[in-house]
């Protein structure tokens, strides 16, 4: 938990997107239907959605903030901000939101389609005047929506994309590596496996529903994907760590945030979320007892991509199959 030296708001900060506009300067302005975006997933979803040669989008947005404890706390100057951030692109627009007679706090983030790639996450924060310092960072909404550029449907299911690709005809980046059947990349907003359709059969096993030991085949090659995925994600998550003033790790949010909590507990399992947090950042930083982490992170990732479960899958079928043979 980041310690913060002036007073910030205990209570909550929340808010909703209440309309999405698809504009084209010069050309047309669009108001989408609400199946475009989920209050309950909070999602917006812009993938092909009406008009695909948009420019803009404007997000109607509405906050609510703890009225009363502003009004009896030592802020001046109070200031609600909506901003929309992704990380791929390091893109960040930020738009005021206005106080009405009711309380609440109500204005249109604007964003350019060229400024954004993917997934990028939007938050309203709290700013204010505090010991005479103004602009500190009060209060901040706990839940996130998600603006999707390339979703059709408003929902959180991914965890992560898969992108076929033939790595001796695609991007230049990805050539040197045409030998390999697939690469795990953790640089964007989720992580993306890239499947090498120039492998030859990759593809055609992973989109199989064959027999009883083809799909063994399949589900122990999809296991492997997934241990390599496990590892470069939490590799990936416990090097992006950011510290707090007093050089402690914050969680990272996002899909990092979860890779983390979820695979702590097999690393150090003897140790809190947070102890285990420090402690791996601390392992990481100092290079002192990484290496000895290795072989638990490896197990971490053996579990989550369930390798156990298909290898003993395979195993049995693969005897089933040779005793049918010598029948």
């Amino acid at each position: 938990m980041k310690v913060y030296p002036y007073k910030r708001l205990a209570g909550e900060v929340t808010f909703q997107v209440t309309s999405v506009r698809q504009e084209r300067e010069g050309g047309y302005q669009h108001d989408l239907e609400t199946w475009a975006f989920s209050a309950q997933e909070r999602v917006v979803a812009l993938h092909r959605v009406e008009r695909d040669d948009w420019e803009s989008v404007r997000l109607g947005i509405s906050a609510t903030l703890p009225a009363k404890e502003l009004d009896a706390g030592p802020w001046s100057d109070v200031t609600a901000l909506a901003v929309l951030t992704e990380k791929a692109t390091n893109s960040r627009t930020t738009a005021v939101l206005k106080c009405g007679p009711s309380g609440l706090w109500t204005g249109h983030l604007r964003f350019w389609r060229s400024a954004y790639r993917s997934r990028a996450e939007l938050t309203v924060v709290v700013v204010a005047t505090v010991d005479a310092v103004r602009g500190r960072m009060v209060g901040e909404a706990r839940d996130p929506w998600l603006v999707d550029l390339t979703a059709r449907v408003p929902a959180r299911q991914r965890e992560m994309l898969v992108n076929q690709v033939d790595f001796n005809t695609g991007p230049e980046w990805l050539r040197p590596f045409r030998d390999a059947p697939w690469l795990v990349e953790t640089s964007g907003d989720l992580p993306t496996v890239h499947l090498n359709a120039g492998f030859e059969g990759i593809t055609e096993l992973l989109d199989s529903s064959g027999g009883p030991l083809e799909r063994a085949v399949r589900d122990m090659l999809a296991a492997q994907i997934a241990t390599d995925v496990w590892t470069a994600v939490f590799h990936s998550a416990v090097s992006d760590l950011e510290v707090d003033e007093h050089g402690s790790p914050l969680w990272p949010g996002g899909w990092r945030d979860a890779v983390l909590r979820g695979m702590l507990a097999d690393v150090l399992p003897d140790h809190s979320e947070a102890d285990a947090l420090r402690e791996i950042h601390a392992r990481r930083r100092e290079s002192s007892g990484w290496n000895e982490l290795q072989p638990r992170i490896n197990y971490a990732a053996v579990r989550r991509a369930k390798v156990a479960r298909n290898l003993g899958t395979a195993i049995r079928t693969l005897d089933v199959s040779q005793r049918g043979s010598k029948e």
